[in-house]
C-alpha cells in the first residue's frame, strides 16, 4: 500500500504545472493545498493505478484526503468509483464521515456527491432520507451536498417530491454555496420535468435569492426565462 501511494505521489510531482498552479487558486474562496496538476492528468493516474481491493482503496483515499492536497482527493474519489456496485448504506455512512471530516471546498464537496453519495442512493434509494438529513447540519458542505447529490437523479426524472422537499428546506439558507447547489439542482431537474420545475420556481420565487433563481431558470425556454424574470425586478 506504502508503495502505490509513494508511486502515485511521485507521478504527481511529475505532472505539476506551474502556471496552471498560479490560475487554479482563483477558482476557490477557500485556502486550498494544490500540487498544481491538471484534473484530468489527475483522473488519469488514478486508472492506470487502479487496484481491485475495495478495502485497501478505502484506507488509501483515507490517507489522501488526509492529506489535503486537492488532486490526492480527486484520484481518491475517482479509485473509490470503480466499486460503485459494491456501495451500500455503511459507505453511504463513509462519506458522511469524510464529508464532515476532510471536505473542505466546493470541488471535493461536488465530486463526492454528483459522483459517489448519487451512486449509493441509486444502489439503496431509501437512503435518500438519510440524504435529507443533511439539510439541518451545521456543515455548509453537507447542506450543499443534500442537494447536489441528487442532481443525477433529478436530470433522470427522479426523486421528484424529495428534490422539492430540500429545495423548500435550503432555500432559505444565505449561503452562496448553498444556494447554487439548490439552483443547480432545479436547474438540472428542469431537463426532465420541466413543468413541474416551472410551477415549484413560481411558488417560491420570492423566497429565492436571485442567485438560486437565476440558477433555477439558466436551462428554461427563453420566453418563461424573461417573463420569471420581468417579476424579479
Amino acid at each position: 500500500m506504502d508503495e502505490l501511494i509513494f508511486k502515485i505521489r511521485k507521478e504527481l510531482n511529475k505532472n505539476i504545472d506551474g502556471k496552471y498552479k498560479k490560475g487554479a487558486y482563483r477558482f476557490f474562496k477557500e485556502q486550498i493545498k494544490l500540487y498544481g496538476v491538471r484534473t484530468p492528468i489527475a483522473r488519469k493516474i488514478a486508472r492506470e493505478n487502479r487496484i481491485k481491493d475495495f478495502k485497501k482503496i478505502i484506507q488509501i483515499s483515507e490517507i489522501f484526503l488526509n492529506s489535503g492536497y486537492f488532486e490526492e482527493g480527486i484520484i481518491a474519489f475517482t479509485m473509490m468509483g470503480y466499486f460503485k456496485g459494491d456501495f451500500d448504506k455503511s459507505t453511504f455512512d463513509l462519506f458522511e464521515n469524510w464529508m464532515d471530516k476532510y471536505v473542505h471546498n466546493w470541488a471535493w464537496c461536488d465530486f463526492l456527491s454528483t459522483d459517489l453519495i448519487a451512486a449509493c442512493i441509486e444502489n439503496n434509494p431509501e437512503l435518500v432520507k438519510d440524504l435529507f438529513n443533511w439539510t439541518d447540519s451545521k456543515n455548509r458542505w453537507k447542506k450543499r451536498s443534500a442537494a447536489v447529490s441528487l442532481i443525477p437523479h433529478g436530470k433522470k426524472g427522479r426523486f421528484l417530491s424529495e428534490i422539492f422537499r430540500t429545495s423548500v428546506k435550503l432555500i432559505p439558507v444565505r449561503d452562496d454555496m448553498v444556494e447554487k447547489g439548490v439552483g443547480w439542482l432545479l436547474k438540472e431537474a428542469s431537463k426532465a420535468k420541466q413543468k413541474e420545475i416551472i410551477e415549484f420556481v413560481q411558488k417560491h420565487e420570492n423566497e429565492m435569492t436571485r442567485i438560486t433563481f437565476r440558477y433555477a431558470i439558466e436551462k428554461m425556454p427563453k420566453n418563461i426565462r424573461i417573463r420569471l424574470m420581468k417579476k424579479q425586478v
